[in-house]
């Protein structure tokens, strides 16, 4: 009975969410947020001016275009789910489906945009060329690069990044429950895990000794930027991957305005809470606390979960 109660208990909190802000909206008729961020060349990284950002099917039409700096803001969207559509000269336009705006929080999107190409007629160049040299001394491909957003759509990824690249090509995971990643047949132990540009050990709680993988994860996907990850052609400065590479990125805090958030969930309970430290200045705080679910059924005694 008393597992019974647990399970139910554990399915509860995870349906439950709850987010607030220190700043609302004034209009309590119409919940509206304001989504900013930046679109940058997806190659280069560099700013792209005059981009145009349209919310589709929005009436009266919401749209906007970049700064120099490849920034952009819209004010008073309306709460729900929108879908960007992004154009400029010279790249190939790209929508951004499902974006969710919430009451309580600002969306802060980075978008990407590939550059498009023409194709001309076919030109023959000859010339002599070292036989010992590589055709191609760096290979790009097998790469893929991610959002934190997207750990909350696939499905059973539970917002761990581990879980949903085992939805790409080649990749498969653990039917038992962890997040290892098997990419192509290679042991999961093979998997390279770096933050910000430093290599770091498995980061999940429950682990088997000498694996990469786990059924609870330590990154908490708050703190997360738009991530990258490597199934194979790693760049050298990937010296120590067998297997594939899981690289993680800490994101910034607003630098606009004071936000506080609260969820609850299948992994832990927790608090967010970010900003400017002066407005106006390009420099942010972010604060995050989380604790374990399963640490508070086990103080219930309603389960006797062992090795917490």
């Amino acid at each position: 009975m008393r597992y019974y109660l647990a399970l139910s208990l554990i399915f509860v909190i995870s349906m439950f969410k709850v987010s607030f802000a220190q700043e609302g909206s004034s209009d309590v008729s119409i919940l509206t947020q304001t989504l900013r961020g930046t679109v940058v060349d997806t190659d280069s990284d560099n700013p792209i001016f005059g981009a145009n950002i349209v919310i589709k099917d929005s009436q009266p039409l919401m749209g906007t275009s970049t700064d120099e700096n490849g920034k952009f803001r819209l004010e008073k969207v309306p709460v729900g789910r929108v879908t960007l559509e992004i154009s400029s000269l010279g790249y190939e336009p790209r929508t951004v489906p499902n974006v969710v705006v919430t009451s309580g929080k600002e969306v802060v999107l980075n978008i990407t945009l590939q550059e498009n190409f023409t194709t001309l007629s076919d030109v023959t160049v000859s010339s002599s060329r070292n036989k010992g040299e590589v055709l191609n001394e760096m290979a790009t491909v097998s790469a893929r690069t991610f959002s934190v957003e997207e750990t909350k759509r696939y499905a059973g990824s539970l917002n761990d990044p581990a879980r949903m690249v085992s939805a790409f090509a080649g990749v498969t995971g653990d039917a038992s429950g962890g997040n290892e990643i098997v990419v192509r047949g290679n042991s999961s132990k093979g998997i390279l895990w770096r933050l910000d540009g430093i290599e770091i050990p498995n980061p999940n709680h429950f682990s088997d000794e000498g694996s990469t993988g786990g059924p609870i994860n330590a990154l908490n996907s708050t703190m997360l930027a738009n991530s990258d990850f490597y199934s194979g052609a790693f760049a050298p400065e990937y010296g120590n991957a067998v297997s594939g590479v899981l690289d993680m990125k800490l994101r910034s805090g607003n630098m606009e305005k004071r936000e506080s958030s609260a969820n609850i969930n299948a992994a832990g309970l927790g608090a967010t809470f970010e900003g400017p430290f002066i407005k106006g200045k390009n420099a942010s705080y972010l604060v995050n606390y989380r604790y374990s679910t399963v640490a508070l059924l086990d103080a219930t005694t309603l389960v006797d979960y062992g090795g917490i």
